[in-house]
């Protein structure tokens, strides 16, 4: 398209509200009030109770601040402009929430690895366990998690905004985000592309591959105990983590690699609904619905603070 028709866009409008406002406003609220509520609890449990305060309870507190954060950074404007007889976001704010997106995204993944090495000490390197997991490892790890994010998201917003945009910039989302950008963009996006496709090797896919030879090490370990209880014991605490990983890992493929063509943009949005808004409010219900420790912890809270 020739540069007469691109021009440097102030706001762009969000076509994914086009119907449904007040449903839309319902529902996203119940959701981000389920999500506040899940993971601020497990952050208060995890600071309070000394029997939470272990590598595994750590590196699930930083997983529900990214939680808090994912929501946080899409939410509330969708809240605002499902009130709003058309929806935009602008320019600046637009960018800005991608880039947090992406952090989160790409830390998640990170962190995601680093939780599947934890398992896999603990479950198949008990002895060596606590000096390969030190405070000062875990934190070192954790940083290392927020700053490979941080380096991820600063490549994809550098490259968003060099991009042009046709006068009438129409995003078919209800959040900003890659895909929905390289759309509506009226500039060449091979750089973003590529970029998109390289992230999704390293931020991706190489975490993935991690947490799979580490779950394979941890099943053959399993499968080797004598005991039928010390099996179980073993993969209990590792269920909880092997369904987020899977739920997460499916939701960012399909959102950052999907075709094409043959994507609906409802679909396209149900995806990054279900990958940046739905899977932040089931992380904290998957790590608590069966874990004893964090019933236990959560009993003392409710009994310590109904204490005359």
């Amino acid at each position: 398209m020739a540069d007469t028709n691109q021009t440097q866009v102030t706001e762009f409008v969000l076509l994914g509200f086009s119907h449904g406002q007040p449903f839309l406003f319902a529902l996203f609220l119940a959701i981000y009030l389920a999500t506040l509520l899940g993971n601020s609890a497990i952050l208060v449990l995890v600071s309070l109770d000394p029997h939470l305060h272990s590598p595994m309870y750590f590196f699930l507190s930083h997983l529900s601040c990214l939680d808090l954060c994912y929501s946080s950074v899409t939410v509330p404007k969708i809240l605002a402009n499902a009130l709003r007889p058309q929806a935009t976001i602008s320019y600046p704010g637009c960018l800005a929430q991608l880039f947090f997106l992406m952090w989160c995204a790409g830390a998640e993944c990170a962190l995601l690895a680093v939780m599947a090495c934890d398992r896999y000490a603990a479950v198949c390197r008990p002895l060596h366990y606590a000096q390969a997991t030190s405070r000062s490892t875990g934190a070192m790890a954790a940083a290392g998690c927020w700053l490979w994010g941080l380096l991820d998201s600063a490549v994809h917003t550098l490259l968003a905004a060099r991009l042009s945009f046709c006068s009438a910039a129409r995003l078919q989302h209800i959040f900003c985000d890659v895909p929905p950008l390289l759309g509506a963009a009226c500039s060449n996006t091979r750089p973003n592309e590529l970029a998109l496709h390289v992230s999704s090797i390293f931020v991706g896919l190489s975490p993935f591959l991690l947490i799979v030879i580490s779950y394979l090490c941890i099943l053959a370990t399993i499968l080797g105990m004598p005991l039928a209880t010390s099996r179980r014991k073993a993969f209990s605490t590792c269920s909880a983590h092997l369904l987020v990983v899977t739920l997460y890992f499916v939701a960012a493929n399909l959102n950052y690699n999907r075709p094409s063509s043959g994507y609906s943009p409802a679909a396209d949005t149900a995806v990054s609904v279900l990958f940046c808004i739905i899977t932040p409010m089931l992380n904290p219900l998957i790590y608590s619905l069966r874990n004893r420790e964090v019933w236990g912890a959560l009993r003392k809270v409710v009994r310590v603070s109904g204490t005359p």
